[in-house]
């Protein structure tokens, strides 16, 4: 298992607070992932799409924008050259071979992964990404590449709510502007293992 260090696991524990009543956001941090970014070369795009799906066990490489969940994780196309591979701790380590076409870089340590689901979480979001994040223009299945109070960070979608990929560096910040701004919803926070499959792209 790769020697991870979420920096948020001492910055607060689990808590219910804010407005009295069910809480309109949870912000759970997942814990225990491996993340591997997998970059190419333009020229071999399409090769390299092939060996990240494969890698993924789907059937095709996700667009730009875009997710794609198999058997072996999540496929994310974070830039037009560059796939992120998420899967969990526990899964069965992948060989990653893609010779010339393709470079690997294990990222498991370098970000950390906030889930923000609940009635409100688009209103939450919506304070600090400027994204369209409304069902008809950001549904499961879509992926971003934005700005959080100017740090960039990479957004998705899945049934289960929205999931910030922070750089470590910044995470705690991050969070706690998260949490200051969604305490006025009602705020529920948590720790839980990441699950590619959890919540679905459908």
């Amino acid at each position: 298992m790769d020697d991870q260090v979420n920096r948020l696991q001492a910055h607060t524990a689990p808590v219910r607070g804010g407005r009295p009543g069910p809480a309109g956001v949870t912000l759970s941090r997942l814990t225990s992932f491996r993340l591997t970014q997998i970059a190419a070369w333009p020229q071999i795009l399409t090769e390299a799409g092939a060996l990240a799906a494969a890698a993924a066990g789907c059937g095709a490489a996700p667009g730009p924008g875009r997710a794609a969940q198999g058997k072996g994780g999540l496929l994310l196309r974070v830039e037009p050259l560059k796939w992120w591979l998420l899967r969990g701790a526990d899964q069965a380590s992948v060989p990653l071979q893609g010779g010339s076409a393709c470079a690997f870089l294990n990222l498991s340590s370098a970000r950390t992964l906030v889930q923000v689901s609940g009635p409100q979480a688009a209103t939450l979001l919506n304070h600090f990404l400027p994204l369209d994040l409304r069902p008809g223009a950001f549904s499961p299945g879509h992926a971003a590449s934005t700005a959080f109070h100017h740090i960039g960070v990479t957004l998705w979608r899945s049934g289960a709510g929205f999931t910030l990929a922070l750089p470590r560096s910044f995470a705690a910040s991050l969070q706690e502007l998260l949490e200051g701004s969604a305490l006025q919803y009602g705020l529920k926070m948590r720790d839980i293992p990441f699950s590619p499959v959890a919540g679905g792209l459908e």
